[in-house]
């Protein structure tokens, strides 16, 4: 009898850690498959545009950079645009110069983030911010165009910017020059130097 009552006692203990074997190693399985998952949903709206033709990473911008650039909107007017936005540091400080600013970003996380950003900083009601394509907008309408480019995409991006902007328009290249147009000023040293090129100066370059 009592050898039956240790077979019993030992048969069930083995069912309970069985059990328990299993509860763990569904929870593991959960836990290992919810971290993938948001691993995933985090990580693809930076590798898809890695996976496009010509890639424009986010590197944010220096506080030199930025300098340079705002030096470059002395006496300037109007809406500002920037292109590959990041995380919204030219966008903001030129909309606490009184700039109307604007951001075109494909990274969803960076442009929510921006969002954020102006929010806290005072200057939402003076920003925008869109997930968007670059190649698919029209930036026809602003008359200040900043740009982080890299040499892959400019021969492209010279060709839209030269049949959309208007002729009182100016760009403004950072880290990367464009191919082509001469530059009317450029200010800063190494990767903070920074190219302004007034449409009137290429569009009529162009013409001739």
């Amino acid at each position: 009898m009592s050898k039956f009552l240790q077979d019993a006692s030992f048969t069930k203990d083995s069912n309970t850690g069985s059990v328990g074997r299993k509860q763990w190693g569904l929870w593991v399985t959960g836990v290992v498959g919810g971290t993938l998952i948001a691993l995933y949903a985090v990580a693809t709206p930076f590798v898809i545009p890695a996976l496009r033709k010509i890639c424009l990473p986010f590197v944010p911008a220096t506080p030199a950079q930025i300098e340079n650039v705002l030096k470059m909107l002395q006496s300037r007017t109007g809406s500002l645009v920037d292109i590959g936005s990041g995380d919204g540091r030219i966008v903001i400080a030129a909309a606490k110069q009184g700039y109307r600013a604007v951001g075109y970003e494909l990274n969803p996380w960076l442009v929510w983030y921006s969002r954020y950003r102006a929010w806290r900083e005072g200057v939402h009601h003076n920003t925008r911010f869109h997930i968007a394509d670059l190649w698919k907008v029209n930036f026809s309408q602003y008359t200040n165009v900043v740009i982080f480019g890299v040499p892959q995409m400019m021969p492209q991006l010279e060709d839209k910017l030269l049949s959309e902007l208007q002729i009182t328009a100016k760009v403004i290249a950072c880290r990367f020059p464009f191919p082509t147009w001469a530059p009317d000023h450029m200010t800063g040293e190494g990767i903070d130097t920074v190219w302004a090129y007034d449409a009137k100066s290429f569009q009529n370059g162009h013409c001739g």
